[in-house]
């Protein structure tokens, strides 16, 4: 099938105001006799879920959480940002646009990042009228920050707990519409398959997670916002319960999945401490605007802080290696993800990584402290050479801008970050890839929708921090609401949807089927042990950096992976009752199936392009190395069976506002 991504026509500043005044309505009154369901509660589910009962439309919320606030979008931790240009540094919504598109490499859709950073000052708005406690300045404007792959400060933040702060605004919402009845909150409930009629998406078959039993939902569209899949790796920054599931289980009843190799590594993570792991925590990229990030300069330092022998406090400055600001000097320290995330690994790799396994690099925030309390005391009238006093007056503002961060290092690491630097390795953290869409946000399956991190629409190769917020809350509460509009005008007059049809019975049958099978298989290992040996063929072959030799081990290595898993596994307890390792069960045997098509996009995709880099295809400075001349397309892949005969189908990325060029940060 051809792929229609249904770009309006017209200059691209005019393309969503158009569609918008052209698109079919459903009017209030008819509203009330649509039924939607909404997969996923985080910032694009809850906002989708909040504002589409709103309008009217009756509204089946799942999270497989014990409460929708629990969603994964509470640990993001630094920003949103926002076109909003409060501090008149020269931002703009073109200049959002073009950092958006050049931060994914030339390889996200222009109609729909255009799109995103035109509403991206809305969304500010709402939150504030909602009253989310951005941070603000001392006059009571709101605040704003940098972040890595831009030149200027847009992203408004609330200190080092921005998606918290921001999910209860949603949350809040949600709760309104639950009170009104108008949305049927659903938690602990997940959904394990996708009931197709008639060609379109009607509904889905969940599992009450505490008591078992199947259920059947029916809706006039189904809309995923279930998050990224990152977690097909083991360890990664994404909660534990984080799952491809929804996305993979609507990919294999006919929605493409697409460019599933595009996964951000982030720079910033508390480097693993062994296999004890089972996840790992993120330290915020908002650290990186204060934070300098630096390995010794000779190889017998770095030595001798792996031994123990000397600290990182024992440096002076000419022994540092401040490698980001040597490499990439107009950008320093906030060079975009994945350029951070190689450059860290090359010094490791290189021998100068700082702790036992010499998987780390420092974070340094004695500069910012410095100067941070130099200001203050001059402010203040006080002795601005007294280093004890300056050193105080700083940290007590870098304590207020990322107080929370510093204190859950602390916990974890049992090392003072306001005084000896932290240690930092990059980790898995966001998927920019996700079930295909066109601009109305929809799948290849008519009616059924894709929102926020589960699409891969809006990011391209690499994310820019502080962008997943923005896309999630634009999808929910200012882009989904018109698009399903328009797909929903001609149901008016449908009526409920039963979920006695044969569809429904036969989708049923295939979960239960599934669960029995897992439940029976008395096999001799547990599902983590699987899980585990799936994470490690991922980060060392389809991970970092990888080349043709390993990803073609890979797909060998997780096909025969996932044949043992199915003869293997070992699920104890009973499918009738509260069944964590049923749930991982299911789970993980989408992850086998969807890492093998993971590792077929990056073998089939030669060159590097954002998170994606083949060893193969770098610049002589080891930067990532483009092909646009056979490579500009996003790669969405068909289910056949199984994920070795999934069919490539290619959407070209039409470039006709931004110019293709190697992309650079020096």
């Amino acid at each position: 099938m051809a792929l229609d991504s249904k770009i309006p026509n017209g200059p691209i500043a005019d393309k969503w105001t158009n569609y918008k005044d052209h698109i079919n309505l459903v009017n209030p009154a008819n509203k009330r006799n649509l039924d939607i369901i909404v997969v996923g509660t985080g910032l694009a589910g809850g906002s989708a879920a909040a504002t589409l009962a709103e309008l009217g439309y009756n509204v089946k919320a799942f999270c497989f959480q014990d409460s929708p606030r629990r969603a994964h979008s509470i640990a993001a931790q630094g920003g949103i940002n926002a076109a909003k240009n409060y501090k008149g540094d020269g931002d703009s919504v073109y200049r959002l646009f073009y950092d958006t598109v050049k931060g994914g490499d030339y390889r996200a859709r222009e109609a729909n990042v255009h799109r995103l950073a035109e509403v991206s000052a809305n969304i500010i708005d709402q939150c504030v009228a909602q009253g989310v406690p951005l941070a603000r300045e001392y006059g009571g404007l709101l605040d704003n920050r940098s972040f890595g792959g831009t030149l200027v400060s847009r992203t408004f933040y609330a200190q080092g707990q921005t998606g918290q702060q921001l999910l209860l605004g949603a949350y809040s919402a949600m709760n309104r519409q639950i009170g009104r009845g108008k949305i049927k909150m659903y938690n602990r409930h997940e959904m394990l398959d996708i009931v197709i009629v008639n060609g379109k998406a009607r509904g889905i078959i969940a599992r009450n997670l505490i008591t078992g039993e199947i259920e059947r939902h029916s809706a006039h569209a189904v809309v995923i916002g279930s998050g990224g899949y990152g977690n097909v790796f083991f360890l990664s920054t994404n909660a534990m319960g984080s799952n491809a599931t929804a996305a993979w289980k609507i990919h294999k009843k006919g929605a493409f999945f697409a460019n599933p190799c595009y996964t951000q590594i982030h720079p910033t993570c508390i480097p693993v401490s062994g296999d004890h792991q089972s996840k790992l925590t993120l330290m915020s990229e908002s650290l990186r605007n204060d934070g300098r990030i630096w390995v010794p300069a000779k190889l017998e330092d770095a030595q001798a802080i792996r031994e123990g022998r000397k600290k990182a406090t024992d440096l002076s400055e000419e022994e540092r290696d401040y490698f980001l600001e040597r490499r990439y000097p107009a950008f320093g320290n906030l060079v975009p993800r994945d350029v951070a995330s190689r450059a860290a690994k090359e010094r490791c790799d290189a021998g100068f990584g700082v702790n036992k396994t010499g998987e780390a690099v420092y974070l340094d925030f004695a500069a910012a402290i410095k100067r941070y309390g130099t200001e203050d005391a001059y402010v203040k009238g006080l002795d601005d050479k007294d280093v004890a006093l300056v050193t105080k007056l700083g940290a007590a503002i870098v304590k207020s801008k990322y107080g929370n961060l510093f204190q859950m290092y602390y916990k974890i690491v049992d090392e003072d970050p306001y005084t000896t630097p932290m240690m930092i390795y990059p980790a898995v953290h966001y998927t920019m890839g996700g079930t295909w869409v066109d601009y109305n946000l929809m799948t290849t399956i008519p009616g059924c929708f894709s929102i926020g991190e589960s699409n891969f629409s809006d990011h391209g190769a690499n994310r820019l921090g502080a962008s997943a917020l923005m896309q999630g809350l634009a999808d929910g509460y200012f882009v989904l609401p018109y698009t399903i509009g328009d797909y929903l005008a001609p149901d008016i007059k449908m009526g409920p949807i039963s979920t006695d049809l044969p569809e429904f019975v036969e989708a049923e049958k295939a979960v239960i089927d599934q669960i029995n099978k897992f439940i029976n298989n008395n096999g001799k290992h547990s599902v983590d042990y699987f899980h585990k040996k799936l994470g490690k063929i991922m980060w060392n072959k389809v991970g970092m950096a990888r080349n043709a030799k390993g990803l073609t081990e890979a797909i060998e290595e997780i096909a025969a992976l996932r044949e043992e898993f199915y003869r293997d596994v070992k699920v104890p307890g009973s499918a009738n009752e509260f069944n964590q390792e049923l749930e991982k069960a299911t789970r993980v045997a989408d992850f086998l199936e969807l890492g093998e098509l993971f590792a077929k996009d990056a073998l089939h995709r030669n060159e590097s392009c954002g998170g994606h880099f083949r060893e193969e295809y770098q610049t002589e400075e080891g930067e990532a190395l483009r092909d646009d001349d056979n490579f500009a397309y996003v790669a969405a892949w068909e289910y056949k069976g199984k994920p070795s005969d999934a069919v490539l189908h290619k959407e070209p990325l039409n470039y006709e506002n931004i110019k293709l060029v190697q992309r650079s940060y020096k």
